[in-house]
C-alpha cells in the first residue's frame, strides 16, 4: 500500500513538471493557454506535498501501531 502512495506522489511531480515546461514553451506563443497548465503545475506541485506529508503520517502511525 506504502508503495502505491510514493508512487503516486511522483505521478504528481511528473505532471507538474510537464505542464512547467509547456509553460515554458508556450509562453511567447500563446500566453492564454499558459494558464491551464500554470493551474496544473500548482494544483500537482500541492498536491505532490499534500501526498508526501499524507505519506509520511501513515508511516509514522503504522511504525507507532506495530511498536505496541
Amino acid at each position: 500500500m506504502i508503495k502505491v502512495l510514493k508512487y503516486t506522489e511522483y505521478l504528481y511531480l511528473v505532471v507538474a513538471i510537464i505542464s512547467l515546461y509547456k509553460i515554458a514553451t508556450l509562453w511567447g506563443i500563446a500566453p492564454q493557454e499558459t494558464y491551464i497548465f500554470i493551474f496544473f503545475a500548482a494544483v500537482s506541485l500541492g498536491m505532490f506535498f499534500f501526498r508526501r506529508n499524507y505519506r509520511k503520517k501513515f508511516e509514522q502511525r503504522k511504525n507507532d501501531n506495530q511498536k505496541e
